[in-house]
């Protein structure tokens, strides 16, 4: 019955949707979830949030061939991904700053590092600091400690590209490769190996 109410609404909703849309939508998708992801994508716009990482999730899944159900979900939990990113990085931070940290906060970091990382990058832009951690915590790095790392290069007034080295030295390290180089931190540093009992 709720299947039949939803296909209703889409069908009433699809001739304006379909004006307003993106066209990728409309070729790729069948026309209920044209619409359906129209007017999230509609509406996330004009709660300033970004669309275009809305419409690229759309069309992931019709490459993935979900169905239209799970592809509207998805699009919506995107949506309040970014609109918590948005409360946690304030409404002066741009889509792809906005679209970083929803990625950070998906990956399980906590809104209050973003908030910390951006009072200490205070003007300076956030999406390599948020990638980097975000990467850092799917290398396997404990999130606390990624969180550490990153605000303590944030706290120096390092440049991005100090930020790319550190992701760089952490990947080396999980690979079992040890590359000494400038950004050596203790916190990132492998736990040694616990004596052998003997």
């Amino acid at each position: 019955m709720l299947r039949l109410i939803t296909l209703g609404l889409a069908a009433l909703l699809l001739p304006c949707a379909l004006e307003a849309q993106d066209q990728r939508l409309t070729e790729r998708l069948d026309p209920a979830t044209a619409a359906a992801v129209g007017v999230l994508v509609d509406s996330a716009g004009q709660a300033g949030l970004p669309t275009e990482p809305l419409v690229q999730k759309a069309l992931e899944g019709s490459t993935l061939g979900a169905n239209g159900d799970r592809i509207r979900a998805a699009v919506a939990t995107l949506v309040g991904q970014l609109g918590r990113a948005r409360d946690a990085l304030g409404g002066g931070a741009d889509g792809a700053e906005l679209t970083a940290a929803a990625g950070a906060l998906r990956a399980g970091l906590p809104s209050s590092a973003l908030r910390r990382l951006q009072a200490l990058r205070s003007n300076r832009p956030l999406v390599v600091p948020i990638a980097v951690l975000t990467d850092l915590v799917a290398e396997g790095v404990p999130p606390d400690q990624a969180t550490r790392s990153v605000l303590d290069l944030a706290r120096d007034g390092r440049p991005d590209d100090e930020f790319v080295a550190l992701r760089r030295q952490v990947q080396i390290q999980r690979r079992g490769a040890r590359a000494p180089g400038p950004l050596d931190r203790p916190a990132l540093k492998p736990a040694a190996d616990p004596p052998v009992d003997r």
